[in-house]
């Protein structure tokens, strides 16, 4: 019993992580005043009928601060890309040179900036009900499990256990969120 207990915290404790790295991935696409090709990581262009990332498409690179250059390893797919980028509303204006897509990155607007803290306060928000969802479920098993024969002790210590990895985890989202408030608020 002590084992199967120790696997629900287990659990617990990886959806949690999983949750909080889905954060950071999600994070890093967001774009915030200098060049970033992790950007187009979220844009899907029609590639011979599959929706297909432009990084898979293309060769994304950032020749300087404000620009990032988009090279399609097929000419016939620039107009696809260009396209694809217009519709992900990115705030991106690709400029289409016959060879590569050129996207000069704007400074963020004052009402961007608070557009785009909001997302990601509603994103740290999602990462932590997932910890908390995972929290509860693990409780939920451990009380189960006391039920059928675990020790009532050992039940309220894995259910610290998991309350102390909740903790943790919310704390991270909670440090990555404001981290990337202040990456978006620096000028």
């Amino acid at each position: 019993m002590i084992d199967k207990a120790k696997e629900l915290v287990s659990s617990a404790k990886t959806k949690m992580s999983d949750a909080v790295k889905f954060l950071e991935e999600d994070l890093k696409t967001y774009r915030v005043g200098k060049a970033n090709p992790l950007i187009f990581n979220n844009v899907l262009v029609d590639y011979y009928g599959t929706p297909t990332p432009v990084p898979q498409v293309a060769s994304v690179t950032v020749p300087d601060a404000k620009t990032i250059l988009i090279q399609p390893w097929e000419k016939k797919m620039i107009p696809v890309i260009e396209k694809a980028i217009m519709d992900a509303n990115i705030g991106l204006t690709p400029q289409n040179n016959g060879e590569s897509i050129r996207c000069n990155v704007p400074p963020l607007t004052e009402d961007r900036r608070k557009e785009l803290i909001k997302k990601v306060k509603a994103a740290g928000e999602n990462a932590k009900v997932v910890v908390r969802n995972a929290r509860r479920d693990a409780i939920d098993a451990l009380k189960k499990a006391q039920k059928e024969g675990l020790p009532e002790d050992a039940e309220k210590d894995f259910e610290q256990n998991v309350q102390k990895e909740t903790d943790s985890f919310v704390k991270k989202v909670d440090e990555l969120v404001s981290s990337k408030e202040k990456e978006i608020l620096t000028v």
